[in-house]
């Protein structure tokens, strides 16, 4: 379920908010091999499935800035903000991947708002702790503080 706002204000007034968990995707291996295409990373632990059988996962793995990548698609899904003209991915504080995402898994995104604050040029910058799950996983794909900004 997506949460709207409508403007910077409203947005500021979300911060310290658990914005819930968005809809699953699966982790295809086409998915994976378009990656390796754009990025031109080509391990075989991604993009040969007879040999990624036999390595340390025992079948290919998305690479993990694949999964990084797909936190855009998952938070669109979870917070959608309407009456800015611009919507900017500043950075990240911290990445991790503690467990490697199979191909064929689905995952999801666990978001909160930890802060937004104003920011010169009249826009405001916010900060997601975001939890990529994999589903009937343990262990999450990837922890994240992302850092977006929006302007009016």
């Amino acid at each position: 379920m997506s949460i709207t706002v409508n403007g910077l204000d409203e947005l500021k007034k979300l911060a310290g908010s658990d914005l819930g968990v968005s809809s699953w995707i699966e982790v295809t291996q086409d998915r994976i091999d378009t990656f390796a295409d754009a990025t031109d990373d080509h391990q075989w632990i991604h993009t040969d499935p007879e040999r990624a059988a036999a390595g340390p996962f025992g079948r290919p793995v998305a690479h993990g800035h694949l999964t990084l990548s797909l936190f855009i698609p998952l938070f669109t899904g979870l917070l959608e903000v309407d009456g800015v003209t611009t919507k900017v991915n500043y950075g990240l504080n911290r990445v991790r991947f503690p467990a490697p995402v199979p191909v064929g898994a689905r995952i999801r995104l666990a978001a909160r708002l930890a802060g937004a604050e104003d920011v010169p040029g009249g826009g405001v910058q916010i900060t997601v702790d975001g939890t990529v799950e994999i589903e009937g996983a343990a262990k999450p794909a990837c922890v994240l503080q992302s850092i977006s900004r929006f302007y009016a």
